[in-house]
């Protein structure tokens, strides 16, 4: 939440267990976090042991929301929000590639790169990623 980059993500046709690990160790290899909150809902595939294990291997700590508490879920609920605008009713998908290949290049070009947010300052999540992680080293 600090910066709304979103450094982890996978994509599948079901919420699965393996499909949240696949996203926790996708954020992992990008950030190598130390002493990191991974918040997510109670859904069943975060509080499935695989999950688990993988937030203990990785020295992180987990945190759920209260049942019902919809605004643990806010940012990324408006994040998915502005996915669906921009990537998914845009038009029909024909295979799942090519809608997984739209919404990788949705995030990493655009999201991360051109959309600049009010609660940032103005700035992309990458720009002020990179003024306050440079200013704070």
């Amino acid at each position: 939440l600090w910066s709304n980059r979103i450094v982890g993500y996978s994509i599948g046709s079901r919420m699965t267990s393996d499909l949240a690990v696949a996203a926790l160790q996708h954020a992992i290899g990008l950030r190598c976090p130390a002493a990191t909150i991974v918040h997510s809902d109670r859904g069943s595939q975060f509080r499935s042991r695989k999950y688990v294990t993988t937030l203990r291997q990785a020295g992180l700590t987990g945190s759920m929301g209260r049942v019902g508490a919809c605004g643990d879920n806010a940012a990324m609920e408006s994040f998915f929000a502005l996915l669906q605008k921009n990537v998914l009713n845009r038009r029909r998908w024909a295979t799942r590639q090519g809608l997984r290949l739209a919404i990788v290049t949705w995030i990493e070009k655009t999201y991360h790169r051109r959309r600049r947010q009010a609660r940032l300052g103005r700035l992309t999540p990458i720009e002020f990623e990179t003024i306050y992680t440079t200013h704070a080293a």
